[in-house]
């Protein structure tokens, strides 16, 4: 801060030196950008930022409202990101709400999460399942009135849950399939999460079983499924196999050294199509520890965030309808790598969601074509 101040203190005193010049200040399109004019007080980016000081009060991601959601049932969005606490089958545990695309800093409690039972995990999904499909099934700001691709023809809001276990999957898809019906996923992390389960009611839920539970559901579109950035060690070609039969296909993270970016975004896109509701899930640890180092599965040879970045923004033609983020744990290196990443790839989904459109263009871009 000191450095700024001192510069902006040096360039007033060059521009009063030159004042006998009679020099005119420019006019032009620079004088509306948004960091001249911002939102509360018109006033500049400075009295902006104390006003909405990072140090106390709620941060929100990209200082976006804040609605206690659950408890205001009139809020109405075309986006909204959930948060959902971490269950007992947590690697690492917390949930919380990334503080901002551009000061991603320690992610931090949010003041109003899903409440989920801390003791039991059958109780605890129906608790995250009936939260979220309260939200989603709301009336969304933009074309409500408009036909969508929801089981009733209704044109619903888009929700991005940002969690901590990536066992809130499986909950997040029965409240999309009671919306949707079955849909097609796109899954990036660095194992499939698709074996089975114990004999334990409580304990075959977990981690690493939601898609394969998800599948034996129904909840999965058939044969469109698709797993990226894939290289842990597997026990036999048997999980190969019973990947195959839960639906998915998988591109390991090795094949971005000889098919690149455009090869893997033309291998999703292929696998699950751009007329079908797509969810998206993706766990940080996708990306190699270097770029994730506070991930609690550490797994060598991962992805960079760039390719990562680049892979999700060439999905902008699927219809995404709703994502999660998770395995981001509540502590992270002091340089926050894990945070910052995770707050850019929360900004590339969002974007591809804001720049497709409201889910309404689904069924209208279906007619166009069919014309």
């Amino acid at each position: 801060m000191i450095p700024e101040v001192l510069f902006a203190l040096a360039w007033a005193g060059t521009a009063a030196a030159h004042a006998g010049h009679e020099q005119k200040s420019l006019s032009g399109p620079h004088q509306s950008l948004w960091y001249n004019t911002l939102p509360g007080d018109g006033g500049t980016q400075v009295s902006f930022a104390a006003a909405d000081s990072v140090f106390s009060g709620i941060s929100t991601f990209g200082r976006l409202p804040y609605q206690p959601c659950l408890r205001s049932q009139d809020v109405k969005y075309d986006i909204v990101l959930r948060l959902t606490r971490a269950l007992l089958t947590a690697l690492a545990l917390g949930s919380d709400l990334l503080a901002s695309a551009k000061d991603p800093r320690r992610i931090q409690r949010a003041p109003e999460d899903q409440p989920v039972q801390q003791y039991d995990n059958t109780f605890a999904l129906r608790q995250i399942e009936e939260g979220h499909f309260n939200i989603l099934t709301r009336s969304p700001v933009t074309d409500a009135d408009k036909r969508g691709p929801a089981i009733k023809g209704k044109t619903l809001p888009r929700v991005i849950t940002l969690g901590g276990d990536h066992t809130i999957t499986l909950p997040l898809l029965r409240s999309i399939n009671r919306a949707y019906g079955p849909v097609s996923v796109i899954h990036f992390d660095r194992r499939p999460k698709v074996f089975g389960g114990s004999p334990s009611e409580v304990a075959s839920i977990n981690h690493g079983t939601y898609f394969y539970h998800a599948a034996m559901e129904g909840l999965l579109a058939n044969d469109t499924n698709i797993h990226a950035g894939i290289r842990t060690t597997l026990s036999g070609p048997s999980d190969y196999d019973n990947d195959g039969y839960c639906g998915f296909e998988i591109v390991e993270a090795r094949e971005i050294d000889k098919i690149g970016t455009d090869g893997i975004i033309k291998r999703i896109v292929e696998r699950v199509g751009t007329t079908r509701p797509v969810y998206l899930s993706i766990d940080i640890d996708t990306l190699d520890p270097a770029f994730a180092p506070a991930t609690g599965t550490p797994e060598t040879g991962g992805w960079s965030t760039r390719e990562l970045r680049t892979i999700l923004r060439g999905l902008e033609e699927l219809n995404l309808i709703a994502a999660d983020i998770v395995e981001v744990p509540a502590y992270d290196t002091n340089a926050e790598h894990t945070t910052m990443a995770a707050a850019d790839v929360l900004y590339e989904v969002m974007s591809i969601m804001v720049k497709k459109g409201p889910l309404s263009k689904m069924i209208t871009d279906q007619e166009s074509s069919e014309l």
